[in-house]
């Protein structure tokens, strides 16, 4: 029986299965079968530490806001991603004590509420590509840029959208505290959203307008707790060239190179695959052993072998 600690990535999306289910119960029923496979892991005998997407989640409470304008005033981006660590970390841990406990396992499950830091200097800054929010029009977009000094792009057609930055993570502030309760053997959630953006101002934390990539954080989490395996959790069982292609083909194990050749020949697309690829890779360069990028349910098949994308050095 394997003790070693991994950390599993889960997508925002996957708590949202159906785009017309977005109530609180639909979507604390996605968790309690994300759960399900996690609890699963720990039954055989791995420590999870689980980090997960908020898109969807932020994108609800930020339309809850714009319907509240006139009464109470907008929340910003730091603390919206709070509020959504919050809820998701405590949907995950009543759901993993309950699927813990169907299996006849007690562990102690922690949700902490993760601070990432950012480079204010960062390039992204300059240019704002992570769209986030409603869709409106540009009478609505005028007003947002003037009122709010928002960054908003045209978006295909469908009305104006708000676009912030999205910087690399170079430090998780409560990567220590996550450690200590992951080594005591606790189950962890952890870094939701990529983590709540902050700077540090002559040691002082301040929260930024900004966007993480959740499996880049996911990555250095994993690095600064010394975990030697990253799970990336995606739609698919496994990574495949050519995608949705008659010439598809299932990638079962890559290497770092391998990983960009195909990165620079456009195989894994900008909003989907890619930024997965890249997370494996800074995770690898780092000193990380493996990195399987599977779907859900197919975690611990995946850890044997039979099935998912192995990345190694």
């Amino acid at each position: 029986m394997s003790t070693r600690a991994v950390v599993v990535a889960v997508g925002g999306n996957a708590l949202v299965k159906n785009s017309d289910e977005i109530s609180v119960a639909h979507q604390a029923a996605a968790v309690a079968e994300s759960a399900a496979s996690i609890a699963s892991l720990v039954e055989a005998g791995f420590t999870p530490v689980v980090t997960h997407g908020n898109g969807p989640q932020v994108g609800f409470l930020l339309r809850r806001a714009e319907l509240a304008l006139g009464e109470l005033p907008p929340l910003p981006l730091d603390v919206l991603g709070a509020d959504t660590q919050g809820a998701t970390g405590y949907m995950f841990s009543r759901s993993l004590r309950n699927s813990l406990a169907e299996r006849g396992i007690t562990k102690d499950v922690a949700a902490i509420v993760t601070q990432t830091v950012v480079d204010p200097s960062d390039p992204a800054f300059d240019d704002p590509t992570k769209p986030i929010g409603s869709f409106m029009s540009a009478q609505e977009a005028q007003r947002h840029e003037r009122e709010e000094g928002w960054v908003l792009r045209e978006d295909s057609g469908r009305g104006y959208r708000r676009v912030v930055a999205s910087p690399q993570p170079l430090e998780i502030v409560e990567a220590g505290t996550i450690k200590a309760l992951a080594d005591a053997g606790s189950i962890v959630i952890a870094c939701g959203g990529g983590g709540i953006p902050v700077r540090r101002d002559d040691g002082r934390l301040t929260g930024v307008e900004a966007v993480i990539d959740k499996d880049l954080a996911s990555a250095l989490l994993a690095n600064r707790l010394g975990a030697q395996d990253f799970i990336i959790c995606t739609a698919v069982d496994s990574v495949c060239i050519d995608f949705n292609k008659p010439t598809q083909a299932e990638l079962r194990t890559l290497t770092i190179a391998q990983a960009r050749e195909h990165l620079a020949a456009g195989q894994f697309g900008a909003g989907s695959m890619a930024p997965k690829i890249q997370a494996a890779i800074s995770f690898l360069e780092r000193g990380g052993k493996q990195v399987i990028i599977t779907s859900l349910p197919r975690m611990i098949d995946a850890l044997a072998g039979a099935t998912g994308t192995t990345i190694t050095p």
